[in-house]
């Protein structure tokens, strides 16, 4: 099976050969290609905007940093706002020769493929308008917050046709992050979570699978009152990060088979740690509890270890630890903890 084959069978569930792997370098099954950001012409010479005029700042901390200027605070001035064109032609301009690079290389040109938005819909309304401005607004039943998360919901759907008509078949997958959980529980009720998201998901999720691709979405936090509501609108695979914090046994009696799961061993209380011996026993439970014998598993990569104070050497050990243990290959006959 090629790279793709191993992603796309344990995504269907059509019985991978191996554990499929995204990230971790060139043992990678997968290729991102991500669209350029096109600034408004204010924004431009400010590296602290970005196109859609949020403002980051950043501490002498390693991570990505923090929105901490809304250019939404008013949504009463959202006509006014200088809204991003997600079929910009701008965008796309490198798309095809990076594609056309990946054709002719044979070592990539097998592999999955996948192009993502940064912040799709609920993180995106937070930058724009402020979390707390987001649910009192929610709460209120405001019609400014409807009118913002549908302007969002058109912007992601026209990306997703405008990169298709660029790309075609020659992607395999739309990703996207949306951060959903704290440590305890998902963010809003599950009642106000299916009435006002779950129709917006189900849009965009029926435009990546219109164009072929699956729907591959990353949410940190305790989002198991989500899942089922988000495996109704159509998403493909789930990237948790915090299976800990999920509860390993917990999320595989409810939704093993069901869906598939990018995971790695918690990113919180056991890869820092670099206790390898947990380390081993975690890889073994996720692969066996949240996979099947039919697939349903990915081994992730987390992208900045440096943020969460992973040294290489322990991410390294961590994805051997995954590979020997791998029940695919082993035909789900090995012992779950490596010998």
């Amino acid at each position: 099976m090629s790279p793709r084959e191993m992603i796309k069978g344990a995504i269907d569930f059509r019985t991978p050969a191996r554990l499929p792997i995204n990230g971790f370098g060139e043992v990678s099954d997968t290729e991102w290609l991500w669209a350029d950001e096109v600034k408004p012409p204010q924004a431009v010479a400010d590296p602290t905007l970005d196109q859609w005029l949020c403002r980051w700042e950043k501490t002498g901390l390693a991570n990505m940093g923090q929105i901490k200027g809304h250019p939404l605070e008013d949504l009463g001035r959202i006509d006014e706002y200088a809204w991003p064109d997600g079929a910009d032609e701008r965008r796309f301009a490198t798309i095809r020769s990076r594609l056309d690079a990946l054709d002719a290389d044979a070592n990539r040109r097998d592999k999955y493929r996948i192009t993502p938005i940064f912040m799709l819909l609920w993180e995106r309304m937070q930058a724009l308008f402020g979390f707390e401005n987001c649910m009192i607004a929610m709460m209120e039943n405001d019609a400014a917050i409807h009118d913002l998360a549908d302007r969002l919901t058109q912007y992601d759907i026209t990306f997703i046709r405008a990169m298709h008509r660029i790309a075609g078949d020659r992607i395999d997958c739309f990703n996207f992050s949306e951060d959903w959980g704290t440590e305890l529980d998902l963010m809003i009720s599950p009642e106000l979570f299916r009435s006002f998201f779950f129709p917006r998901y189900k849009k965009i999720f029926a435009a990546a699978h219109e164009s072929g691709w699956h729907v591959w979405m990353h949410s940190c936090g305790k989002i198991n009152k989500a899942i089922p509501i988000l495996i109704e609108a159509g998403v493909n695979v789930l990237n948790m990060q915090q299976p800990l914090t999920n509860g390993i046994n917990e999320i595989g009696r409810q939704f093993a088979g069901k869906v598939c799961f990018e995971t790695l061993c918690d990113i919180q209380k056991t890869l820092p740690t670099g206790d390898r011996a947990e380390i081993d026993r975690q890889a073994g439970e996720l692969m066996r509890k949240w996979g099947t014998r039919a697939g349903g598993f990915i081994v992730g990569d987390y992208g900045d270890p440096a943020a969460i104070g992973v040294d290489t050497e322990n991410k390294s050990y961590m994805l051997e630890s995954f590979r020997q243990q791998d029940p695919w290959r082993h035909g789900w006959t090995a012992p779950m903890v490596k010998a």
